[in-house]
């Protein structure tokens, strides 16, 4: 292990890990130098890349507000085992990156120098990221797309199940009388509803978790590894905050809810079917009065071992 640390000390190529909470444990020389981190520092990766734009090094962010970008990027990092990218460096360098996930939420960073690629060829291979990103955001929140999410949900049930049989909770969620939001006060109110919504839930979503906006007022929340006790108890810290939001400053006494349903995904589901069941999970929390979660009654509880 010491000689490994070493070869990866003078490697080359970049190299950093980070934790389930985003913080960076390790990062090798070539990968301290390049984003501008002291030696045995361990910033959470939303701090590094904040200083950095302040400062204009390390990664270059192209998108005309910063934060957005940020909380955009936040919610699909790390949400899939393995993804490779290409990203330019405010030293003119261009980098070839992997990121490579565990179950439990570690990531492997490594990045190589790619800048001899020539410049038309780059500015294409760009071009098609940006739009593979588009279409992986939601437009209006920020969020992952239908698209991102909805793919996610097939490889959480392509993923294998655990010792127990379960893969882990999704949960559908829907803000309540979001039609009559937008017929008493406007569409303009709608879209700081949604847009205040997925911001909100996001500050709540673990790193292996998913939230996604299905269309309309509807979102969807895939928990892989977790029990549904745990799932329960991170709708109800969203709930919470929900009922505690103020998303138009000019109408301190406005509030919005939303219900959800959940239910667990078992070895053989398809999508559409534990996307039918958390459905009709919702269902039921809306008609005992919204603003509250519903659990599939179909669903196993008790203690359980979601290690996988």
């Amino acid at each position: 292990m010491l000689q490994a640390a070493r070869l990866m000390e003078m490697a080359g190529v970049l190299v950093g890990v980070y934790d389930q909470e985003d913080r960076l444990r390790y990062a090798n020389r070539a990968f301290r130098a390049a984003w501008f981190v002291d030696e045995g520092e361990q910033p959470l990766w939303p701090d590094l890349m904040r200083r950095n734009h302040r400062e204009s090094r390390g990664t270059v962010v192209k998108a005309k507000d910063f934060e957005a970008w940020l909380a955009s990027t936040i919610a699909r990092r790390g949400k899939a085992g393995f993804r490779a990218f290409e990203t330019d460096l405010h030293d003119g360098r261009w980098l070839w990156m992997t990121e490579t996930m565990q179950a439990d939420g570690w990531m492997l960073c490594v990045a190589s120098d790619i800048t001899s690629i020539r410049s038309d060829e780059r500015t294409l291979r760009q071009d098609r990221d940006d739009a593979i990103r588009a279409s992986q955001t939601d437009e209006l929140t920020g969020i992952p797309s239908r698209r991102f999410a909805m793919a996610t949900l097939h490889e959480f049930l392509e993923a294998g199940s655990s010792q127990w049989g379960a893969l882990g909770c999704i949960a559908v969620l829907d803000i309540d009388n979001f039609k009559y939001i937008n017929d008493r006060f406007g569409h303009s109110v709608g879209d700081a509803v949604l847009k205040d919504f997925a911001a909100t839930l996001q500050r709540h979503v673990r790193k292996t978790d998913v939230l996604g906006r299905v269309g309309g007022e509807e979102f969807i929340l895939v928990l892989p590894h977790t029990a549904p006790e745990e799932a329960e108890a991170v709708l109800g810290r969203m709930l919470d905050a929900v009922r505690l939001s103020r998303p138009v400053p000019d109408q301190a006494s406005f509030r919005y809810t939303f219900s959800a349903g959940i239910t667990c995904g078992e070895s053989g589901d398809k999508a559409d079917d534990l996307y039918r069941r958390a459905d009709l999970a919702l269902y039921a929390a809306k008609m005992r009065g919204r603003d509250q979660i519903s659990l599939d009654p179909t669903i196993r509880l008790g203690p359980v071992d979601m290690t996988g």
